[in-house]
């Protein structure tokens, strides 16, 4: 049976990359967590001491089993793709599938998020996707993310919504996995909204199943 690996900066994220794979399966996944990874990305930037105990973090998950490997951190997921070879295992940025998915639906996208050190990496895998011509707007969403640091997920989402919908733009990327949440708020606001977590575990499952034909 194949094995979706996850890295993640947050303890929130295993339950819902969890039901993910069981939903979208067959397969099984193992997790690492290491919070202080994008608490020090956003302190300092991403520098040299943080890549190399991201590579570690890595080969932990693939050392776990892993035959593909989901970095679910969008600060630090760019990064994590280029360690494939070095980790010894296929890496998957978590938000790849769904830029690929922004770009076919508009040429106006907003990048929403709620941590400013996601922007500058989101906007940098955007622009290599789209074609020219594509408006890539940053979209900062104030008082948001202290809310998911005090667990208030509810209230997190929600203040993400109310935010969304003061974008004018043809769509709207939700560039945290934490994001994803809110996305059904936004079912009604006439335009796509796109989060990263179901995208990435359909495309890793796919990845694996390669690997086994």
């Amino acid at each position: 049976m194949t094995t979706i690996g996850f890295l993640h900066t947050a303890y929130a994220h295993v339950d819902t990359f969890r039901a993910l794979v069981r939903e979208l399966g067959p397969g099984q996944d193992v997790h690492v967590v290491d919070e202080s990874l994008l608490a020090e990305a956003r302190e300092r930037g991403v520098d040299e001491a943080i890549r190399r105990r991201l590579l570690l973090r890595l080969r932990e998950v693939a050392a776990a089993g892993a035959d593909v490997v989901v970095c679910t951190c969008s600060t630090l997921s760019g990064y994590a793709e280029r360690l494939s070879d070095a980790a010894g295992v296929q890496v998957v940025r978590v938000d790849r599938p769904m830029a690929e998915a922004a770009v076919a639906a508009g040429r106006r996208i907003a990048i929403l998020a709620t941590v400013a050190s996601t922007l500058a990496p989101t906007r940098e895998l955007l622009t290599s996707c789209a074609s020219p011509g594509t408006e890539i707007i940053d979209a900062l969403c104030p008082h948001a993310w202290p809310l998911f640091e005090a667990g208030d997920l509810d209230g997190y989402a929600h203040r993400i919504a109310a935010y969304a919908r003061t974008l004018e733009t043809e769509v709207i990327v939700l560039a945290q996995a934490s994001m994803a949440p809110a996305e059904p708020l936004l079912a009604d606001c006439g335009k796509p909204v796109l989060s990263s977590p179901r995208i990435a575990v359909q495309h890793a499952t796919q990845l694996c199943s390669k690997l086994y034909m």
